[in-house]
């Protein structure tokens, strides 16, 4: 059926039904971090240890998502979906009732993470990718922009929530929402993804190889990995802690709550326009220079801690590195075998998702031994320096490897 081919009409439609599930789904990693400072309060924990529900729930997330991935190359993106609404469903509920900090981070780690958003956001990706050849980038780029579309639209109606009726009627509440609207919204996904799809045009090196970047596929998706862990523990800092950063500096949580509401806002608009990069540059260039301008908008944050100042600085934050975590799919379908194509962009991703894991507890971590946040910026400054650097390592062996051809030829 031509309405169910690449870049067809019904692709597009496909993609707007991604875009509203992964905006869904996506919602506990920051619905968590708004409830941070209340949950803290209530169970009397360290600023650590109300980190640990975050950090469990993107652990979850990251080694869930190559379950779910695997559920849908067999059976099609809309069973993991449909298990998604389930988990998130019961998530959210058992979370809401938790008794401790314990039953807390466990509803996150499990039933929100592992079982829940796992499923809106490597599956629908790598679906995504299949059903786009010569508008890959903007595709990937719009899909993953979902999980900044949560980031924009949650935080400031939970805030509302929490403040009106309790961070526990506002889980609960956002539990039935899941179950309700997801599984509608799922069965819109029920056809599967053309059965073979051709290389971008213009691709870098869109057919794959043997030898990415010239080193063996096991090394270069290692230092992938890393490379993803390491941006994304940077990206974590800002993202989980700015909430409690502006009550520690008496601002209050609901000027905090409005900060992320805006980085992430600023951060769709990244990874469109990072999608149209990516299509001009390819995914390993993007990745570059989303690394620096991340870099550049941490070491912002530590001259800057006015209020003004501050939701200018989360502005530029979400404007520099939205469109990081997405180049490393469009990365994967340029450089290695397509055959390999959705194993290896969900291994990434699931890095990817524990940098954030690791880095929102190693944040609160620093803060609880240094008792302020500057250390915990230059902690992800840093990381962000090794995420860099490998970038560009590729980046030069990638060159090294395109100069070689003419004298291989001749």
């Amino acid at each position: 059926m031509s309405e169910h081919l690449a870049d067809s009409r019904y692709a597009w439609t496909r993609l707007a039904f991604t875009l509203a599930l992964m905006t869904i789904g996506s919602g506990a990693m920051y619905v968590v971090a708004v409830v941070l400072p209340s949950v803290q309060a209530e169970f009397g924990v360290a600023r650590a240890d109300a980190s640990l529900p975050y950090t469990l729930m993107m652990v979850g997330f990251g080694v869930g998502g190559v379950m779910m991935g695997r559920l849908a190359d067999r059976f099609g993106v809309m069973v993991p979906v449909l298990i998604g609404s389930v988990g998130l469903g019961a998530g959210f509920v058992a979370a809401g009732s938790s008794g401790g900090i314990g039953s807390f981070a466990l509803a996150h780690g499990v039933l929100l993470g592992f079982l829940g958003s796992s499923a809106t956001f490597g599956p629908l990706v790598a679906d995504t990718s299949l059903w786009f050849v010569r508008r890959r980038g903007i595709a990937v780029a719009v899909c993953a922009s979902g999980n900044y579309l949560a980031g924009a639209i949650w935080p400031p109606i939970v805030q509302h929530f929490v403040g009106t009726v309790g961070w526990r009627q506002t889980y609960i509440g956002l539990g039935i929402f899941c179950v309700v609207t997801m599984p509608l919204l799922a069965l819109m996904m029920r056809a599967r993804p053309p059965a073979a799809v051709a290389p971008a045009a213009g691709a870098a090196v869109s057919t794959g190889s043997d030898r990415p970047f010239g080193l063996s596929p096991g090394h270069a998706q290692a230092l992938l990995c890393v490379a993803g862990v390491a941006c994304c523990v940077a990206m974590a800092m800002p993202q989980v802690h700015i909430v409690a950063y502006c009550g520690d500096l008496g601002y209050g949580a609901a000027r905090g709550a409005q900060m992320l509401s805006l980085m992430l806002a600023c951060g769709v608009v990244s990874r469109l326009v990072s999608g149209v990069i990516c299509d001009r540059i390819g995914g390993l260039r993007t990745l570059v220079l989303g690394s620096m301008l991340q870099g550049l908008a941490l070491l912002l944050f530590l001259p800057f801690d006015g209020l003004v100042s501050l939701y200018v600085v989360s502005a530029l934050f979400g404007l520099f590195q939205g469109g990081i975590v997405p180049s490393y799919a469009i990365i994967v379908r340029e450089h290695f075998a397509p055959a390999e194509a959705g194993a290896r962009v969900g291994t990434v991703l699931m890095c990817t998702l524990f940098g954030m894991a690791l880095g929102g507890w190693m944040s609160g971590k620093v803060f609880d031994l240094t008792g302020s946040y500057e250390a915990a910026f230059i902690n992800g400054m840093a990381w962000n320096a090794v995420n860099l650097t490998i970038a560009l390592f590729l980046l030069r062996r990638g060159r090294r490897m395109v100069r070689q051809v003419p004298a291989v030829a001749a």
